[in-house]
């Protein structure tokens, strides 16, 4: 453990420049959504932190291959293969096994399979846009996909959100719960997005970026990306539901 991370009190001291402004007009969403009073804080209950449970025998083969888990036989996916992959830790780098992570996306074409999607790419009939998978006992993960791509949405009068993959992190029950997005290296939609430049601090919203992981390309097939998650601490990751990362 570095003298950085040395924790204090528990915890390693939260960094609040990390955080996203509630009201950031810009992102218009957020004038509706922002807080108008003071927060008030109520303690979780029992059941709440335990239950329920997920099992870990109820995912299938292919939830981790979105090329697959929609298509029908014989078919894939459309779109420049890639591999996602990384590890999930927690404030001091010890790895998080067992951890569900969820994950959805627009297609190759930047649409979702949505009732209410808006935009008028076209759909991919074999990719369905969604998969699992559970973190091994060194806290990592990896799933196979498409790369997404970007889209326009009614935020202002011409914005378009980059490519990005949501992630949903469970903890030991369902209401232990984080939600974020991974944006992919090289896109200039990045600094142009709205929700992205809610978060003031340039080093956080770094580690929202996966880099190319060139070592773990797969010849003639996919490209890799390596996206680590770290839950808590100065260098946690940005999620958008729990701020502190717990």
């Amino acid at each position: 453990m570095t003298e950085e991370l040395k924790p204090l009190g528990g915890y390693v001291a939260r960094d609040h420049s990390n955080h996203p402004r509630a009201l950031h007009p810009e992102y218009r969403t957020s004038i509706k959504r922002s807080p108008q009073a003071a927060p008030l804080s109520f303690p979780t209950t029992l059941s709440e932190e335990t239950g329920p449970v997920f099992g870990h025998n109820m995912l299938g083969p292919l939830d981790a291959d979105l090329l697959h888990n929609f298509a029908a036989e014989g078919h894939s996916a459309i779109g420049p293969r890639i591999v996602v992959h990384g590890r999930v830790q927690d404030q001091f780098g010890r790895p998080v096994a067992g951890a569900l992570l969820e994950v959805w996306q627009a297609n190759a074409g930047g649409r979702y399979r949505h009732a209410k999607e808006g935009y008028i790419a076209p759909l991919d009939p074999n990719f369905g846009g969604c998969g699992r998978v559970i973190t091994n006992a060194d806290g990592c993960y990896e799933f196979r996909t498409v790369q997404p791509g970007p889209y326009p949405w009614p935020n202002g009068p011409n914005d378009w959100r980059p490519a990005h993959i949501h992630f949903s992190v469970f903890g030991a029950g369902f209401a232990q719960r984080l939600i974020t997005q991974m944006y992919f290296e090289g896109d200039p939609l990045i600094p142009l997005c709205p929700i992205v430049r809610t978060i003031p601090n340039k080093e956080a919203v770094a580690r929202l970026i996966a880099p190319l992981d060139i070592a773990r390309t797969v010849p003639m097939d996919a490209r890799a990306y390596r996206f680590d998650i770290t839950l808590r601490g100065r260098r946690q990751t940005m999620f958008e539901n729990r701020m502190e990362g717990l």
